[in-house]
């Protein structure tokens, strides 16, 4: 995916706020809703100034455009609560789509219909323009479009969706954990989202599990 955006080695103004480890921008905002499949999700999305926070962490929007849409989305909260409505349905639809296909399951329709109908309204906003070497797709910088940081999610999304590396996308072994990532791994045998956290935790209790077994 040659348009594909990632998330390392961005330079911020602003602590991160946001553990990024998946790779493309859309399994990032899947991770939002950490704790997914326990008895009690954590939401890291509560207000619109964390979507905000996110798009700035992960790159998809400026310095710039982050201070302009926390100034405008306190002089609209109406506005900004039906863009962090619109952010979380489209999370979720994210989720169900790969979710589904990293089990190995039917993708829902109605998640898809949601996708392309998010697709649809970020191609609005996308233009060809001059780049160094050759043209490039950027997405319009609005002053005041609460719903800019979705654009480039929805677009992150359908380019993964429609590429060779779908099939490497993957779900954290780890059952308390289950963040989505792309393994990238050379062997293609990443099973955790972090080998120093999730993978860690794994390796600690395969070992207190055998010393167990020997007492």
């Amino acid at each position: 995916m040659e348009d594909e955006i990632h998330t390392d080695q961005i330079k911020r103004r602003r602590p991160p706020k946001f553990e990024l480890l998946s790779g493309p921008v859309c399994l990032e905002f899947v991770n939002t809703l950490d704790d997914r499949f326990s008895s009690e999700p954590k939401e890291l999305l509560k207000h619109y100034v964390d979507l905000a926070r996110f798009g700035e962490d992960t790159g998809i929007i400026s310095d710039l455009q982050v201070d302009r849409l926390f100034a405008w989305s306190m002089q609209h909260p109406v506005e900004a609560q039906r863009a962090l409505a619109s952010a979380i349905q489209l999370r979720e639809a994210i989720s169900e789509i790969f979710y589904a296909l990293v089990s190995k399951k039917p993708v829902p329709q109605a998640a898809l219909i949601i996708l392309n109908q998010h697709m649809q309204e970020a191609a609005q906003h996308l233009n060809l323009v001059p780049g160094k070497q050759h043209f490039e797709w950027k997405f319009d910088t609005p002053t005041n479009d609460l719903f800019t940081p979705l654009w480039p999610i929805a677009r992150s999304a359908a380019e993964l969706l429609a590429s060779e590396q779908l099939e490497f996308v993957r779900a954290c072994a780890s059952k308390t954990c289950e963040w989505l990532f792309l393994d990238e791994s050379k062997n293609h045998r990443r099973r955790w989202c972090d080998m120093t956290k999730c993978g860690n935790r794994a390796k600690v209790k395969r070992f207190y599990t055998r010393q167990k077994k020997l007492t």
